[in-house]
């Protein structure tokens, strides 16, 4: 339910303009061209109605003839043959004399299909065909110049001719619209009508249908032409379309003109303006929407409060960065008080067990006071403590601080420039711390290696190698000790200790390269 507000709310002002006009004036707008277009369609039915039917009419009018002419023959041939005459031809002739409008053209024939006689032009078809008392065949002639009935009758048959001139009259006079009329059978054709009345420079659509003559023996082929809906009536039914397109093209123009341009010049001033450097300046035309430039101004002095509001946070941020960097400085001093305290002491101690305590924990402090001034002169960028400067310095000061015994202790580096938190940084220090005073008491000769090199954006691996941490005296209880160390420092860095012969190495967090 909630996603089609949503998605209303992500168009733009011109969006949501059009989706509005168009859910107000497009229903209106369909509804009247359904109803232009309905009233069009059932004038165009009412068309095609009418030329079917003056096709029909055309048909009728055709088929009426011919049957006109063929019951006169029938009824005059029949009073003809009845009797044995000499001159049948002449008794039916006087007999059809009687009845208007009749062709006087045909031959009479004996049961047999003998030729009896003829009448007028009549030139002989189809002698083979015989027909029984009471029916008619129709045939086109071979040319298509006539139609030709034969009747049956009581006595033999009579066979009657039309010529085309004859259909032709009675099918216009059945329909005036009509532009072709073909008879058909299954031979022949005699085109009766064809495009007489061709319309020039004018749409039209044809109406052509198919109508049966005498139950099927002939088929009429009509054809007749009805004005097409023009351009003007299409653009009649489009024109409540047409205005709604019109309207949200006008309301977009509008809208465009007078809210969407003056608002993204003021946007473009405001994403062009820096805080700090330059003052905000809003472009001079804002459009003629007093609301817009009201808007402008009204964000212009919410700038300038915002930027004074900014300067004074900026005073106070310096003001606690000083603060900050003053007590870095002094816990890094006090821790450098404390370490030389603890070395004095342990010079003036009674016993070497407790001058080696002093400088134990002596080693513990000043690698803190390290990490604490790698810390102090890392603190103006916020980039993190660089643990390559931190290793170098935290090394020089494990050989200075080492015993007699370990004078000689040789610690190498293979260190990657990567930056850490503080925390990372304490872990560290103290780690190495740890594992560089085990090396000192239990292997001075042997040397230490420690390695730092980048494993991935955010990670390094820190590894650190020595005999001394080979497994060869874990039942020691200063073994166990040291290793419990080892294994907390580690937790500090939430990662696992890799113990391997020789090397203890763990995954520390780091900041991504710059």
């Amino acid at each position: 339910m909630t996603e089609a507000p949503n998605w209303f709310q992500r168009l733009p002002t011109t969006g949501k303009l059009l989706v509005i006009l168009s859910a107000a004036i497009l229903p209106l707008g369909l509804v009247l061209a359904w109803a232009a277009a309905s009233g069009i369609n059932r004038a165009n039915d009412a068309l095609i109605a009418h030329a079917e039917d003056q096709g029909r009419a055309a048909t009728r009018s055709v088929e009426s003839l011919i049957a006109r002419n063929a019951l006169a023959l029938q009824i005059a041939a029949g009073a003809a043959l009845r009797q044995p005459r000499e001159q049948p031809c002449t008794y039916a002739a006087q007999a059809l004399e009687t009845s208007p409008a009749v062709a006087r053209n045909f031959s009479l024939r004996g049961p047999d299909g003998t030729m009896l006689c003829t009448h007028g032009d009549f030139r002989q078809q189809r002698v083979d065909l015989l027909v029984p008392p009471g029916q008619i065949l129709l045939w086109i002639s071979a040319g298509g110049s006539a139609l030709y009935y034969r009747v049956g009758v009581v006595g033999g048959a009579a066979t009657g001719a039309l010529s085309r001139e004859e259909l032709r009259d009675a099918a216009r006079q059945g329909g005036n619209d009509v532009e072709s009329v073909v008879l058909r059978d299954n031979r022949s054709e005699l085109k009766l009508i064809g495009n007489q009345r061709g319309r020039t420079g004018q749409a039209t659509e044809v109406v052509e249908r198919e109508h049966p003559v005498a139950g099927g023996q002939l088929i009429a082929a009509t054809r007749v032409a009805i004005d097409r809906v023009q351009a003007m009536d299409r653009l009649i039914i489009l024109l409540p379309l047409l205005m709604w397109i019109l309207a949200a093209l006008l309301s977009w123009f509008l809208v465009s003109r007078f809210l969407i341009r003056p608002l993204r010049r003021m946007q473009q001033a405001v994403g062009s303006y820096d805080p700090g450097t330059s003052p905000l300046v809003l472009p001079d035309r804002l459009g003629s929407a007093v609301e817009i430039r009201d808007l402008g101004q009204s964000f212009a002095r919410a700038v300038e409060r915002i930027e004074h509001s900014e300067h004074q946070m900026a005073g106070a941020l310096e003001g606690q960065r000083k603060l900050v960097r003053e007590v870095h400085h002094r816990v890094k001093n006090n821790l450098q008080v404390i370490a030389s305290l603890l070395n004095i002491h342990g010079r003036s101690a009674g016993t070497p067990d407790a001058r080696e305590a002093y400088a134990s924990i002596g080693r513990r402090v000043d690698a803190l006071a390290v990490v604490h001034r790698n810390h102090y002169a890392e603190l103006e960028e916020n980039r993190g403590i660089a643990l390559r400067p931190l290793l170098n310095e935290l090394a020089a000061s494990l050989r200075g601080s080492a015993p007699d015994t370990a004078r000689g202790l040789n610690i190498d580096l293979d260190l990657e420039s990567v930056n850490a938190t503080q925390d990372a940084a304490v872990a560290i220090a103290f780690l190495v711390t740890e594992i560089v005073e085990f090396a000192m008491l239990n292997r001075p000769t042997d040397a230490v290696e420690l390695s730092l090199h980048r494993s991935g954006e955010r990670t390094a691996r820190f590894s650190v190698s020595s005999a001394v941490l080979n497994p060869e005296s874990a039942n020691d209880p200063d073994r166990r000790q040291f290793e419990r160390i080892i294994g907390g420092l580690a937790k500090q860095l939430r990662s696992s200790l890799d113990r391997s012969v020789g090397r203890y190495s763990v995954e520390l967090p780091v900041f991504p390269a710059s």
